[in-house]
């Protein structure tokens, strides 16, 4: 029990104040590869709720300045950054390799590229200090798969040491011009124009809205060809080199940086070209489909944001409930506040199962499995659909439990809500995510490969037969439902198919997770999932039954499940 009565959690380590984590990392990385990143989570637990959370704090508060002159008079812009958030992306890129791991052997002394499952791991434990930073890097990582998909072997040649360096000053960042003024979620609005010079040269000429992290060495962009038809047919895809191959710099500037709601150690801004050289990469034309691939990808690392600012804000109501005092009770003692914290387990807990699931069905895709492949291409929309939306309610939740406090920028909360909130919007709004999971279902016929999945899981989960016919009704009313919203006409029911068959998805995936002795707490979190979040049921209803079981999930011990109560 904290002796003053307002806990402070500063310096905590993040990776063993959740010690749900490690258990599921047993499950869903290698042995030997877990076994070897064991001694590094632990060490970026310990930076998280301690060192780089004081730098993302001071980076918060510090936010980067446009330079549009140098002191002589010379027209060279450059972005101005806090000490405090370099070294983060010294953390982040140099340290731990976050930006590289997927394409290089050599990270963290590990000898292979390491599967997804490792990549997000680390990310959601320093993303629970530093929200911001994350996007350029999940940027330069996602520039770097589209341009090994797609490029062609001399850009290759040229640019990819420097993507995947861990010598941070040889580093090149990554990152995605693509919004502009008349073209948000309407991509197929691109005005921005392509055309080739006397030379062949590729020269881009138009402005681009909202560009994270302008000043990245390469940038993804999208632009219309002279002659190319309108909509998205029409868009090509070039590379933008920030500096050109002699030492000059290439011809576009940063017009203004935005003043953010959140977010704000990392610079957003506004681009011109103005006949930049650029590179095309893959077939003309196809632009807008392969920007999709690096969309995706960057949709399910917003999705582990996501979940990592959920089960920060979680870590800290816990701590507090725990350790804070009113009307002669701890708060975690308290009925309503129990009720608090499991609704906050439940959504983080759902997130965290989803992006686990998500990283091994990409592995299996990448490698050339068809199904895998159709899997992920729903599974990622419904993570960023959900996780991104559940996570501005936790956030704000956790903010409430610390009270007073919660509101004061000292804290941790005030930076974590306000980043949550953007989750909800770059990379697709709510809306067109949800309109994209019917898109899956309708054009690429994936809803019969998470069909296959589910089921697979709810037998890998081994479930009493009456439950499992609970839950396998569960999945077919949600999937049939789905089927009937991606028919033409029925979009206004897109986001509630979209909610339903994450809910179903992830209570699978958490039941499927329940079958060892360290995790069979999560057959209660996976019952919980469809009590609340799915079944039909009585609001006025007493709720007595949950009260046993709220013991249980707040305690985080481990458990083996056969002690749990049922709940439906």
């Amino acid at each position: 029990m904290s002796e003053h009565p307002i806990p402070d959690n500063a310096g905590a380590n993040l990776f063993l104040a959740d010690p749900g984590f490690d258990p599921l990392l047993r499950r869903y990385l290698p042995e030997a590869l877990h076994a070897h990143l064991r001694p590094h989570l632990e060490r970026l637990g310990a930076l998280a709720g301690g060192r780089l959370d004081e730098l993302a704090g001071t980076a918060d508060r510090n936010p980067p300045v446009l330079e549009q002159r140098s002191r002589s008079g010379l027209d060279r812009q450059r972005i101005l950054k806090h000490p405090a958030y370099v070294e983060l992306e010294r953390v982040a890129y140099a340290d731990y390799g976050l930006a590289a791991l997927s394409h290089r052997g050599g990270v963290l002394g590990w000898p292979t590229p390491m599967p997804p499952a490792a990549k997000y791991a680390l990310t959601y434990l320093f993303v629970q200090a530093e929200f911001g930073l994350c996007c350029p890097v999940s940027m330069t990582d996602s520039l770097t798969r589209t341009l090994r998909r797609y490029g062609a072997p001399e850009l290759l040649a040229r640019y990819l040491p420097a993507l995947t360096s861990l010598d941070f000053d040889e580093l090149c960042q990554g990152a995605m011009f693509m919004t502009e003024q008349g073209a948000g979620s309407d991509v197929g609005a691109t005005a921005t124009r392509a055309r080739q010079d006397e030379q062949g040269n590729w020269r881009l000429e138009g402005d681009k809205w909202f560009c994270s992290n302008p000043d990245a060495g390469l940038a993804m962009v999208l632009a219309r060809a002279d002659g190319a038809v309108a909509g998205t047919r029409g868009l090509s895809l070039f590379l933008l080199p920030r500096v050109l191959a002699d030492g000059s710099p290439n011809h576009y500037r940063i017009v203004r940086l935005k003043d953010k709601l959140g977010t704000r150690s990392m610079a957003s801004g506004e681009i011109r070209m103005e006949g930049a050289i650029a590179y095309l990469v893959g077939d003309p034309g196809r632009g807008f489909l392969q920007m999709t691939d690096m969309i995706n990808n960057s949709r399910l690392s917003n999705g582990v944001r996501a979940a990592g600012l959920m089960r920060r804000a979680l870590t800290e109501a816990l701590f507090i409930a725990r350790n804070r005092q009113a009307f002669g009770q701890r708060l975690v003692d308290l009925p309503l506040m129990k009720r608090q914290l499991a609704k906050m387990m439940v959504w983080t807990e759902q997130a965290r199962s989803f992006v686990f699931q998500t990283a091994g069905a990409l592995q299996r895709a990448d490698a050339g499995d068809e199904a895998a492949r159709r899997l992920v291409r729903i599974l990622t929309p419904l993570l960023k659909f959900r996780a991104c939306r559940d996570a501005r309610k936790v956030t704000g939740d956790a903010m409430e439990v610390r009270g007073g406090c919660g509101y004061i920028e000292e804290w941790s909360d005030a930076r974590v809500l306000r980043d949550a909130h953007l989750g909800s919007i770059w990379e697709g709004t709510s809306n067109i995510v949800a309109l994209d999971v019917m898109r899956a279902i309708r054009r690429e016929d994936s809803l019969p490969a998470l069909d296959a999945y589910v089921t697979g899981l709810l037998g890998e989960a081994q479930l009493a037969p009456e439950l499992q016919r609970t839950f396998s009704a569960a999945w077919r009313r949600a999937a049939e439902f789905a089927l009937h919203a991606a028919g033409r006409g029925n979009e206004m029911l897109a986001r509630q198919a979209a909610s339903a068959l994450y809910h179903t998805v992830s209570a699978a995936a958490l039941a499927a997770e329940s079958n060892t002795p360290d995790t069979g707490r999560r057959l209660l979190l996976a019952q919980m999932v469809l009590r609340h979040r799915v079944l039909p049921r009585d609001p006025l209803a007493e709720a007595q039954a949950d009260v046993e079981p709220l013991e249980a999930l707040l305690a985080e011990a481990p458990m083996d499940r056969s002690a749990l109560p049922r709940l439906i």
